[in-house]
């Protein structure tokens, strides 16, 4: 039975249809009147998408689709660790979504990587997707799955598998912007007297962890999915799934290559530091070497005795300083021969 809406569509829920062959039912509907209509044909699926819903919002989905209230708690809640979970009929998943943060320089930005999250409940004859934060958005995903009907005719596993398929290759793309931060970031460590620091190398290396803290833990979940770890999802999606699985271990060798490499850098410029901390303290000291003389002939010439060698002689004033030119140019060209000056 067709339910029509008096009013736009709520803030929280962004949209909700009926798919039946994986066509798309005209009309607007509640999740009441969706999974009504559903059941009563007795084919087809609801698929409703929530942004950011509180406790009181999604309670009235959570009881018509019958969710488990664990699930609807994390869901509300944000900052899950990526995961798979089964309550009874139903697939509860987590997956964290990422965006590369665009800036003028990757040696002055402070943030490359922005987090957010969406949820996923698969049931036989539904999903409910909860999305948060403002660059996770499932949109382009509806509208290229209901320009597919084949796939979309596979069911709720479909929708997760497209879910999935988004934010990995959401992954991809996040990666590849990194990697050309990360070769910029290089190129400077090893330009001769840049003024690149560790400061900000630690910060795309704290950016690298947040995409570690999105990607690693998802593996283990994927990998159900790909080996049948629920009948919700049935053997034509498992092969889906097993491209997305793919992907991610693309994402995650990547990752674990960023991080390493990051800590080369951190190790070069460290190192660099030290250089040029080395030769500032060996100018220092060969300058200081250089005053010594003239300090320690006037000191020696200034003290208040009358008997001393040349102390009267008409020659001692120009000889002194003859000492002092030698012994001072002496010092300079050993200096400079060892690099010192």
């Amino acid at each position: 039975m067709l339910s029509k809406l008096p009013l736009p569509l709520s803030a929280y829920v962004v949209d909700c249809a009926v798919y039946v062959d994986g066509v798309r039912l005209p009309g607007r509907w509640t999740h009441d009147g969706a999974i009504s209509e559903v059941r009563r044909r007795g084919e087809g699926f609801v698929w409703i998408g929530l942004h950011e819903p509180t406790n009181e919002q999604i309670t009235g989905i959570a009881d018509t689709f019958g969710l488990h209230e664990l699930a609807v708690e994390d869901a509300v809640n944000a900052h899950q660790r990526p995961k798979l979970e089964r309550y009874d009929d139903t697939l509860f998943m987590v997956l964290k979504t990422v965006c590369y943060v665009g800036h003028a320089e990757p040696t002055t930005a402070n943030e490359i990587v922005e987090t957010g999250e969406v949820m996923v409940f698969v049931g036989r004859d539904f999903v409910v997707t909860v999305r948060h934060g403002n660059h996770s958005g499932l949109q382009d995903v509806r509208r290229r799955l209901e320009a597919d009907a084949e796939q979309l005719a596979l069911g709720p596993a479909a929708v997760l598998h497209a879910v999935a398929d988004r934010v990995v290759d959401a992954y991809l793309a996040v990666t590849e912007s990194i990697e050309d931060d990360i070769d910029e970031i290089e190129a400077e460590v090893f330009t001769p007297r840049s003024t690149m620091d560790a400061e900000q190398i630690y910060v795309m290396k704290r950016e690298v962890l947040e995409l570690r803290r999105a990607v690693t833990p998802l593996i283990a979940p994927l990998r159900k999915l790909t080996e049948g770890y629920s009948s919700l999802v049935p053997h034509e999606v498992r092969s889906y799934f097993r491209d997305v699985d793919d992907h991610l271990v693309t994402v995650t060798e990547r990752v674990a290559g960023f991080n390493e490499l990051l800590t080369t850098l951190v190790d070069a410029v460290l190192a660099k530091i030290s250089m040029r901390q080395n030769n500032d303290m060996r100018k220092i000291t060969a300058y200081a070497g250089l005053i010594s003389v003239p300090t320690m002939i006037a000191g020696i010439y200034g003290m208040n005795f009358d008997v001393m060698p040349e102390l009267h002689w008409n020659f001692g004033y120009p000889m002194v300083l003859i000492l002092i030119a030698v012994t001072c140019g002496t010092l300079y060209r050993n200096f400079r021969k060892n690099n010192w000056l």
